[in-house]
């Protein structure tokens, strides 16, 4: 998937734990693993604002967008259909 959530990035420049983020936010350690890792297929608003709130932040800072090679061959077909 071409969204990313770096989770990872952001704890290591506030010093803090998933543990400590968990606690902090109400949400699950398992379900921040999961966004940690990479494995999670969405994010409610409401726990977007509080790992927001909690590690004051932008949602910009949190999620980030890297295209991959799906992106490059859905973009190649999208100009095959302008054609």
């Amino acid at each position: 998937m071409a969204i990313r959530i770096q989770l990872d990035r952001i704890l290591l420049e506030r010093r803090m734990s998933l543990t400590e983020l968990a606690d902090r936010v109400g949400v699950t350690l398992a379900n921040l693993s999961i966004l940690k890792t990479g494995k999670a297929r969405a994010i409610r608003f409401t726990t977007l604002d509080a790992l927001c709130r909690e590690l004051n932040c932008q949602p910009g800072d949190l999620v980030v967008h890297e295209p991959g090679p799906q992106d490059a061959a859905r973009a190649f077909d999208d100009e095959d259909d302008d054609a």
